[in-house]
């Protein structure tokens, strides 16, 4: 998800999603029986019914978008030959400096030949094909698109087409609304949003890339010698419809790809009624892993979306820069604000002036101070900077339209991400919006400068204070998020088909801007998961997404108070994921086990594998939380002494044998936490061995987190999970 303050979800009400069971029939006889399930309930003719259907799902799985009144939908959720009934719902959405600083330098080892038969699927608002980071020269080694791929690539309006580096285009706009603002094809009109996403997965390499001069470098992909898969879902008006994403989730599972990123999301903690998780679901059943954006609802606690443990979960962490602009005052004091400005000043000073000392009206003198809209008089602000109080986004935007030069806006909360400003402005504290007010009280022609922004470093990393925490809402028993990645101004193509911020009267075109969000840190995930695969075409998602995990850089709850509800593992290290020693793996049927123990009804699960399932006479998943996840997590009740849970787990080892792993236990205080057995013999590669984590806790205070974990260490790797004991 992108952070983008300015964004408002819509909801559509009459849309419903219906799933039937399993069919063994051609996709015209599949059709036939939705049209006829459809008549029969409408009372009506299949030519009503056509006007109603708006899509059939008939590759993946099988079921029907359609127009239903509610007593429509609750006569369908009857029926026999029907599964579930659910209301398509709106979601929202959601690099030069970034890989170096993760750990994935050009100059990291790849193997050219697997990448490049590797396909990463965005579902997103389409892409922008005549940029650098997607053309396909024959010198950049692309050759024809993969045998496997299935895809296809129309002709659209506005869309310069395909290549050997974008090998499909497609676009979802099922309710068939119109949106003047955006363009009924793949072409990314939506704010640059999957344009950026996409290059950040898997952009090519664009030397001298910056946004006009700032954050300058080589903008690339972790895997830039990948294809893509474009699949447009979200419209700038609308949003991301649940219908248009499960179709997407359809057509990419057909079309071969090998990686999902899904920078959007919705707060459906019920795994059988999110879209997103039943189409990753099916994704997972055929070899293809799922990497999705956590949410920027953060700091707040359980807020993390995306949850579902066959889903990778991305959190937002910043990297070691910041961008600062100088503020020059008349007096010859500097002092330093925070935001991109990419504004050279065009003389020394310019006059000061505080909002409310420019009010158009004494009645307008406490909305001047935080000057919004039609509170201050044009007369006193022209030619000035004006200096005010935060109370709403895009205060430069109304300083501008009345002919001021700049902004200063003092900003009382923690800013730990860099805005963008449509002209020349900049957030200070408020200690140093004291020194400015003074300033201005005590000087009889006040004046200042806003110099164009500059790039600092600062310590990192740390997780993004929008990032979405957990724990999480669909189920006590999975940590989510799963991993952190860079999601703080992240630079990477855009569009030109809308300034950099987006607001009427800005100016700023770039084909590279900086962005920030869970948006941004979901692809960094997606591109290692195909960095992975590139090196592991074999590897199930499982695999992929356990390799990704007990491989990342762990991060301090020193600086990051929520721990694990809010980095996860820690920070994604892409070459040490190549590598990880063992793995935890999982099938589907695995999952199923585990959503049995969760308390799911077998009847629903049908959504997930096309026919009802029987809990009661599947073999119970073992341990505390009856999965085989690379993280633990207990939930300790506060009216009991002592909790226990035993975690039963199995790994695999794919580093080569034989070998020795010896375990390594970080009990925090209050907790005891053993392994049996305390080593791991294995004789050869693929082998798998099972422990059992014992974890004993005391009573804690509500919301209390207390972090340890369990490495498992050989001669050549390090595998660790996190655990994590935590009161609700």
């Amino acid at each position: 998800m992108v952070l983008n303050k300015r964004h408002h979800l819509n909801c559509l009400q009459d849309f419903y999603i219906v799933f039937l069971g399993t069919h063994s029939v051609s996709r015209e006889g599949a059709v036939e029986t939705h049209l006829n399930i459809l008549s029969t309930v409408k009372q009506s003719s299949h030519h009503e019914a056509k006007e109603s259907i708006v899509y059939s799902y008939t590759k993946s799985f099988n079921a029907f978008a359609a127009k239903l009144s509610e007593d429509e939908a609750n006569k369908l959720s009857a029926m026999n030959e029907v599964l579930s009934v659910f209301l398509n719902q709106y979601r929202k959405l959601h690099t030069t400096r970034s890989w170096d600083f993760i750990g994935l330098p050009l100059t990291a080892k790849r193997k050219l030949k697997l990448e490049s038969d590797t396909i990463v699927a965005l579902l997103d608002t389409g892409i922008t094909p005549e940029f650098h980071s997607f053309h396909s020269f024959k010198d950049d080694g692309f050759g024809p698109p993969p045998v496997k791929w299935r895809g296809t690539c129309d002709k659209y309006v506005n869309f310069s087409g395909c290549n050997n580096k974008i090998i499909g285009a497609k676009y979802f706009k099922l309710d068939g609304r119109s949106d003047p603002s955006d363009i009924l094809s793949p072409i990314d009109v939506g704010g640059g949003h999957g344009t950026h996403t996409a290059s950040t997965a898997a952009g090519n390499l664009v030397p001298n890339a910056s946004l006009f001069g700032l954050a300058k470098g080589t903008a690339r992909g972790a895997v830039p010698s990948a294809r893509l898969a474009i699949y447009k879902v979200c419209w700038k008006q609308d949003g991301c419809a649940d219908m248009d994403i499960l179709a997407a989730f359809e057509a990419a599972i057909h079309d071969g790809v090998n990686v999902i990123s899904v920078s959007l999301g919705g707060e459906n903690a019920n795994y059988l009624q999110d879209t997103l998780a039943i189409g990753a679901f099916h994704a997972m059943r055929k070899g293809i892993i799922t990497v999705a954006s956590a949410g920027n609802d953060g700091p707040t606690m359980a807020t993390v979306v995306n949850n579902a443990p066959w889903i990778v979960t991305v959190a937002a962490s910043g990297i070691d820069r910041d961008f600062h602009s100088t503020i020059e005052l008349g007096n010859r004091k500097n002092v330093s604000g925070l935001g991109i400005s990419t504004f050279s000043p065009k003389q020394k000073q310019y006059p000061l002036v505080n909002g409310v000392d420019a009010a158009r009206d004494a009645s307008s003198k406490e909305n001047a101070k935080f000057c919004l809209e039609d509170s201050l008089e044009p007369k006193k602000v022209k030619g000035k900077i004006v200096y005010c109080r935060f109370k709403t986004w895009s205060t430069e935007a109304v300083v501008k339209a009345i002919g001021g030069i700049g902004t200063i806006v003092e900003y009382d909360q923690f800013l730990d991400v860099a805005e963008i400003f449509m002209a020349p402005a900049t957030f200070v504290n408020k200690s140093t919006g004291q020194i400015i007010t003074n300033y201005i009280q005590t000087t009889r022609s006040p004046s200042a400068v806003i110099d164009k922004s500059h790039e600092v470093k600062i310590p990192a990393p740390f997780v993004a204070s929008f990032s979405s925490r957990g724990p999480n809402p669909g189920s006590q028993h999975v940590l989510k998020p799963d991993v952190t990645a860079p999601g703080i101004s992240i630079l990477a193509s855009y569009t030109l088909r809308t300034s950099i911020t987006g607001l009427e009267g800005d100016t700023q075109f770039s084909e590279f801007t900086l962005m920030s969000g869970t948006s941004m840190s979901c692809p960094h995930v997606s591109g290692v998961a195909a960095y992975v695969k590139s090196f592991h075409p074999d590897w199930s998602p499982a695999a992929i997404r356990s390799a990704i995990i007990t491989t990342a850089k762990p991060m301090s709850q020193k600086f990051n108070k929520e721990a694990e509800f809010a980095f996860g593992a820690g920070q994604v290290n892409p070459t040490r994921a190549v590598n990880p020693g063992l793995v935890y793996d999982m099938d589907d049927f695995a999952y199923i086990q585990f959503l049995c123990h969760e308390g799911y009804n077998g009847s629903t699960l049908s959504v997930l594998i096309g026919s009802p399932i029987n809990c009661t006479s599947l073999l119970p998943g073992i341990g505390h939380d009856a999965i085989n996840y690379p993280s633990m997590q207990l939930s300790v009740k506060s009216n009991t002494e002592t909790t226990i849970g035993v975690f039963r787990r199995r790994v695999t080892n794919v580093g080569p044998g034989p070998t020795i792993y010896n375990s390594t236990i970080k009990s925090p205080k209050g907790v005891e936490i053993t392994v049996k057995p305390t080593s791991l013999i294995f004789s050869h590669t693929l082998q798998k061995r099972s422990f059992k984590v014992s974890v004993k806790a005391k009573s804690m205070s509500s919301m209390q987190i207390v972090s340890g974990s369990l490495i498992w260490r050989s001669p050549r790797y390090i595998v660790r999970s996190p655990i994590v004991i935590y009161s609700p």
